[in-house]
């Protein structure tokens, strides 16, 4: 199928001009213009008619870009999704949910059409490749996720370098000096996707600054690869005493295998997450945590969108300072006598 990148391309222009020219937003030279005319009548391209002889006006949508990837926590995504809904109906909006993994052309294609006056991105990378085509687009863009390079985009996100280091300050300061961590599925590290990277890194540095020893276990959403870890994570030699866990989709079986392997939570190791209020307080044991407050940043997010429409918006990144809630799961390190 012929993309409005394919066009751009032939005609020799940035994908912003062909979506200028569809739109009509702004003014391009003739000359110009007609080229890009003449390559989508020679590539045979076909953008939604009706909808770019509306394209003066608002379709009161907004376009959400959410690359369902196996990796991903299903339930979180979609506590973010009812999030942005929510937030979008009471400014009178309706939300396109885009769930490919490759999403620049279509949501080219769907604001050049004026099928959504605006676009939200979840699941940024570092160095996310939509970026470039992002910035091109002449709607408001707003990020859930902070990349290497946020020049000249808006973002919104839980400040997760911050909350790596409170989960192990937290621990620190009872007394436990090593500590594991379940982390994210191994592709999650390998996109370098923003959220695992910097919560990763916010508990290195607050480590190495407290002398605490931590030892990092990626883990695959399966009892199977749970089961793996906390083999590597509890051998006798390591003397872990802290559990750290960001990886909601084995939260559920992390005390379960603990109890398993007669580990009692917080008596004989202290376990503390970062997921959902809800998610931590139902475990068999409520758990001490760091909440992922999708509600609040889903309404930002929205909020940064209503804003850009009616030109008030300037790029920026705001991070939400994390909220630790203690349950009861975590306690005084045990003494070596006592493991």
């Amino acid at each position: 199928m012929i993309t409005i990148k394919d066009v751009a391309k032939h005609a020799g222009v940035s994908v912003s001009t062909v979506s200028y020219v569809l739109s009509g937003k702004r003014p391009i030279s003739t000359a110009t213009s007609q080229r890009v005319r003449h390559s989508i009548h020679e590539l045979g391209f076909h953008p939604n008619a009706g909808a770019r002889a509306l394209a003066s006006s608002r379709t009161n949508v907004l376009a959400l870009v959410v690359p369902l990837r196996t990796d991903l926590n299903l339930p979180v995504i979609m506590e973010f999704v009812a999030s942005i809904v929510t937030a979008a109906r009471a400014h009178d909006y309706h939300v396109l949910l885009l769930t490919k993994e490759s999403e620049a052309d279509e949501v080219h294609r769907v604001t050049a059409s004026a099928r959504a006056d605006a676009v939200i991105v979840m699941d940024v990378e570092a160095r996310d490749p939509r970026l470039p085509a992002l910035r091109e687009l002449d709607v408001p863009v707003v990020l859930i996720g902070v990349p290497a390079d946020p020049t000249g985009l808006s973002c919104v996100d839980l400040d997760f370098t911050a909350s790596g280091a409170r989960t192990v300050e937290h621990l620190a300061g009872l007394g436990h000096r090593s500590v594991g961590l379940i982390g994210s599925p191994p592709p999650v590290y390998e996109r370098r996707t923003g959220y695992a990277t910097r919560f990763r890194s916010g508990v290195t540095k607050s480590a190495r600054k407290r002398g605490v020893t931590v030892h990092i276990s990626p883990c695959a959403p399966t009892y199977a690869a749970l089961s793996e870890n906390l083999d590597s994570l509890l051998r006798p030699e390591l003397g872990i005493t802290g559990l750290v866990v960001h990886n909601e989709a084995v939260l559920a079986d992390v005390v379960l295998e603990l109890r398993r392997r007669n580990k009692r939570v917080p008596e004989d190791i202290s376990v503390i997450a970062l997921c959902p209020d809800p998610v931590a307080a139902t475990q068999p044991v409520p758990l001490t945590s760091i909440a992922i407050p999708a509600d609040e940043v889903g309404a930002i997010a929205v909020e940064m969108l209503m804003r850009g429409l009616a030109g008030e918006q300037p790029a920026e990144v705001r991070l939400l300072a994390p909220a630790l809630t203690d349950r009861g799961s975590t306690v005084t390190a045990p003494s070596t006598a006592d493991r």
